[in-house]
């Protein structure tokens, strides 16, 4: 068997993007005095299933619809044909089995003690992150071609990321986090519209309705720039409120890279030019969580 498709397929690319709400969502834990290592690699763990699913299916879904068929940038499995419609699907299965399980695992260690229905609503907030991973571009619903996947990327890649990681590190529900976790969850929002510019054509072809193609591309460029800047500044606030010594300011050793971004989109005109932003725009959100949240627990 050759792994090597699968691999790609798998775009491990974006799992930085997929590990900044998990590691945020710690380090603001250990800032208020509570860390886990064993629920933190579950958690990782878990984000790991969860992001490979939601690639397998986003490229079976895309690939059996022809999304996919004149895209740019890195080749698709299903549309290039070097991994089957049927065999992607399989794949689907095992790794949303996959999720079940350490999701499950991950509810059940970090909620000892708690009341049962604590329990249960995380391993049913486990199942709709498998559902949304799936029903993003699979079906005839595919909610993707809706332009409904940037309240998808808020809620799972910011809110649940990161205060769910939170609360499973403490079992507190603190609301000043969620200032925080939308700035995160608007990060990796800012990845997808990159991802959404960069196909504008080939998605307006296809039936796929995203918002760059109901915005059109210079409404995209000003809604990523209204992204970036909101992310900045609900850290700001955040670190206000918070009343975090010097180096809660740490994560401004991202904002040059964010300020570059925003340039560069400015200028982006065709799929190639964007192409290689959503990568940077990916590491820079794992240096923006890395940095806010070491500034806190130092």
């Amino acid at each position: 068997m050759n792994l090597k498709p699968w691999i790609a397929a798998a775009r491990l690319r974006t799992l930085p993007l997929a590990f900044s709400s998990i590691i945020l969502g710690t380090c603001l834990a250990a800032s208020h005095g509570h860390y886990n290592i064993g629920v933190f690699i579950l958690s990782l763990l878990t984000t790991l299933c969860y992001q490979v699913l939601s690639n397998y299916a986003n490229d079976y879904g895309d690939g059996v619809k022809g999304t996919d068929a004149a895209r740019v940038g890195e080749q698709r499995a299903v549309a290039s044909g070097a991994i089957s419609a049927a065999q992607m699907k399989k794949a689907v299965w095992i790794f949303g089995f996959l999720s079940f399980v350490f999701g499950t695992w991950l509810s059940i260690i970090a909620t000892q003690g708690l009341p049962l229905v604590v329990t249960i609503g995380f391993v049913v907030l486990g199942l709709l992150a498998i559902i949304a991973a799936i029903t993003y571009t699979v079906g005839r619903r595919a909610y993707g071609y809706k332009g409904l996947g940037d309240i998808s990327v808020l809620i799972f890649f910011g809110i649940v990321g990161v205060v769910g990681s939170y609360f499973l590190q403490t079992n507190i529900i603190n609301w000043e986090v969620f200032m925080p976790a939308i700035a995160v969850g608007f990060l990796a929002i800012g990845v997808l519209n990159l991802n959404n510019m960069r196909d504008l054509e080939s998605d307006k072809r296809h039936g796929k309705i995203t918002l760059p193609v109901m915005m059109g591309l210079k409404g995209a460029k000003i809604y990523h720039g209204v992204l970036i800047i909101l992310a900045f500044d609900l850290a700001y606030v955040y670190n206000s409120m918070a009343e975090t010594s010097f180096w809660g300011n740490l994560y401004f050793l991202s904002v040059p890279f964010l300020i570059i971004n925003l340039f560069q989109v400015s200028k982006a005109q065709t799929p190639q030019q964007f192409e290689p932003l959503l990568k940077r725009l990916a590491i820079t959100t794992l240096l923006f969580s890395l940095t806010f949240g070491v500034g806190q627990v130092i």
